[in-house]
């Protein structure tokens, strides 16, 4: 059996040697992990189509800018990050200065999902580096061709001192997870996410839990309706529906519904969903693909619905005349079926998604901004986007992250830096001047100071 504690040692006597802290490191070791990506991206999509049938075009876009762009963001910013914060001081402190250090949180423990593999791996990875963090990444056994190739770049280029790839499935993961870090950040599921939670808790170790949920997109009849429908459909069928911030339902405006229903029809069409034209990918594994497929109520469906197991293929399907409390209504899909909601009052349909777990996304489709900000005030979710979808994921401005069910914390460029740093708060004084207010003796006097000072 592997010792991991044995890592985790090693990893600890660098960091505390002060090895990682330096800023030319940090941007050292960024611009070495990009290079790295860079130089073996053929590899990296090779592995990835071998886990997904996923295209080169699909793997670059989806994944790697969005790497690449997370890397210069942080090349460009970190200096400003890990600068000192001057703040100002009260005035029973003074004369005195007030400032705030980023400090990295030490050995951190990055634990990947599969259906972005080298995203949702890396992206938390470039945030530790960022900080100043050694790091343990263990990626998602699903994807095993992309576990393999990321474990052979980084195991054979970086110090396992600083950054180490571990694979392996369950009882890896649990070895790991009993372990004491200094920071823990989780992608995946909620179930998983209790258990990552829990198991963190034991050591006080603090944790970025980044889940998911049955994010819904709500389309109202004063919307651009061709561009919401071509936008939706994109962003619910990429990944074949197998991400975490997809639209998981649609919640539509019955004045609009035939013509939504029509519009989708088409767009799907239009598309041409298939391996072949290297747009579409496969389920990940048998027991998603039949999960997936028990979902599916032919009496309902009005696009795809036909499937393939051997080749793990679900078509694009969309299922009208569906009720909040169908199946299907349940949990998150997190494949390629759309359930499609019919509403007339836009209040029981603010109820509806406020009954259940707060989702990780939401997406409002409309012109009218006074409904606009109804929906967006009124409903708790992690992160979304007006008249788009996913898209919010791509700027590294917007901090990324969940609430409640769906996740806690965020990350993507400063947020990410944050995320693996602790500000450490300072006050520091001169010599040269001291009151002796609050020092003893107490006297009435000195009491009718201290409330002039501090009220």
């Amino acid at each position: 059996m592997n010792n991991y504690q044995s890592l985790i040692n090693s990893q600890t006597i660098l960091f505390n040697s002060n090895f990682t802290k330096p800023i030319t490191f940090r941007i050292a070791q960024l611009t070495k992990l990009k290079a790295l990506l860079k130089n073996n991206e053929k590899d990296l999509y090779e592995a990835i189509y071998n886990d997904f049938k996923k295209s080169e075009f699909e793997t670059y876009a989806t994944e790697l800018a969005i790497l690449y762009a997370e890397i210069n963001d942080a090349l460009k910013n970190i200096k400003q990050w890990s600068k000192r914060k001057y703040v100002k001081t009260n005035l029973a402190n003074l004369p005195a200065l007030s400032y705030i250090i980023p400090e990295p949180l030490g050995v951190t423990l990055v634990i990947g999902a599969w259906n972005y593999p080298y995203q949702l791996s890396f992206g938390p990875v470039i945030a530790a580096m960022a900080a100043g963090n050694t790091i343990v990444l263990k990626p998602s056994e699903l994807a095993s061709h992309t576990s393999a190739i990321m474990a052979q770049l980084i195991n054979t280029n970086f110090d396992a001192n600083y950054f180490k790839v571990i694979e392996g499935g369950v009882t890896e993961t649990t070895a790991l997870l009993n372990l004491p870090w200094d920071k823990l950040f989780f992608t995946g599921s909620v179930p998983v996410g209790k258990i990552v939670y829990q198991a963190a808790a034991k050591h006080l170790t603090p944790v970025t839990l980044e889940l998911g949920g049955k994010s819904p997109a709500i389309v109202t009849a004063n919307c651009n309706l061709k561009e919401t429908v071509k936008r939706l459909v994109w962003a619910k069928f990429l990944n074949a529906g197998q991400t975490c911030i997809a639209p998981d339902y649609v919640v539509v405006e019955a004045s609009i519904h035939d013509a939504f229903i029509d519009a989708v029809k088409q767009q799907i069409a239009d598309y041409n969903y298939s391996f072949e034209n290297n747009n579409y990918v496969q389920i990940i594994n048998t027991n998603n693909f039949n999960r997936l497929s028990a979902l599916i109520n032919n009496k309902q469906v009005v696009v795809g619905g036909n499937t393939d197991a051997a080749k793990r293929y679900i078509a694009p399907t969309v299922m009208d005349n569906v009720s909040w409390i169908d199946n299907i209504m349940k949990d998150e899909i997190f494949g390629p079926l759309l359930p499609i909601i019919t509403y007339t009052n836009i209040n029981e349909v603010i109820i509806h998604i406020k009954q259940r777990p707060k989702p990780l996304s939401c997406y409002v489709f409309t012109n009218d901004c006074k409904l606009q900000d109804k929906i967006l005030t009124e409903i708790s979710f992690g992160g979304g986007a007006v008249n788009d979808a996913l898209m919010h994921i791509s700027n590294s401005h917007l901090p990324f992250g969940g609430v409640g069910c769906s996740g806690m914390g965020n990350y993507h460029g400063e947020a990410g830096f944050k995320a693996f740093s602790h500000y450490k708060s300072i006050l520091q004084k001169p010599f040269w001047l001291e009151t002796n207010l609050k020092y003893p003796p107490y006297s009435t006097t000195k009491l009718n100071w201290i409330k002039k000072i501090l009220e």
